[in-house]
């Protein structure tokens, strides 16, 4: 995938992306369930565990990803 974007199979799951964000105690992993959840992980300190999980269904996926692409134009 692109830099700084690393894929991982997760078998009977889906996959992970991990998202580099240029720090080594900042990172974002988004995992894709195989029924269209998403699950967002942010990691905040070089710690192993997140510092806020969150559930997304896809309609809640596109309308972030709207925001973050710059695609979202308020009426």
């Amino acid at each position: 995938m692109g830099q700084g974007v690393h894929v991982q199979e997760l078998p009977g799951i889906g996959k992970r992306y991990d998202i580099d964000l240029g720090r080594s105690d900042q990172r974002i992993s988004v995992v894709v369930r195989s029924g269209g959840v998403r699950d967002l992980y942010v990691f905040a300190s070089a710690s192993a565990e997140p510092s806020a999980v969150i559930e997304l269904n896809e309609e809640q996926a596109r309308k972030v990803g709207a925001v973050l692409s710059a695609t979202f134009f308020e009426a």
